[in-house]
């Protein structure tokens, strides 16, 4: 009998733990979302990670995920928050979209342009990079 008292209690107590914490968490607010994108362009035929960040009531950036956010693409193919491009995509941009799943009337857009330049296949050294700031920096003084 004692045992079973004991194993409730302990019980009561994990739930009530659960409970407060899920209400401290449900008690800061999205107030906005906003893309944070860690490049400029889109490379194709690879993943893009596309970073959305949601400011909370207490002045708080948090990133979010697909748990969260809803994403949406005029093209490509998303694995979570990653935006997959074809390869022989003709398009120069994609508007993307991320829609916050508790208010999905909070929604943000953005047109990113997909990259144009080749990546070069073998990249420069560094004595290479070194050499081409001193030139940059010697027209800049002229």
């Amino acid at each position: 009998m004692q045992y079973l008292k004991a194993k409730f209690i302990i019980t009561l107590l994990g739930v009530v733990t659960l409970l407060q914490s899920n209400m401290l968490r449900a008690q800061h607010q999205v107030k906005e979302i906003a893309f944070h994108l860690y490049t400029d362009s889109l490379k194709k035929g690879t993943y893009n990670y596309i970073n959305v960040d949601a400011l909370l009531d207490n002045e708080q950036w948090r990133p979010m995920d697909t748990s969260r956010i809803s994403f949406a693409s005029s093209s490509g193919q998303w694995s979570g928050n990653n935006l997959i491009v074809d390869k022989n995509i003709a398009q120069d941009s994609i508007i993307v979209k991320a829609f916050l799943k508790s208010s999905p009337i909070m929604v943000i857009e953005k047109t990113i342009y997909i990259k144009k330049n080749k990546d070069p296949e073998v990249l420069p050294s560094l004595q290479d990079v070194l050499n081409s700031d001193n030139s940059r920096s010697k027209k800049r003084r002229s």
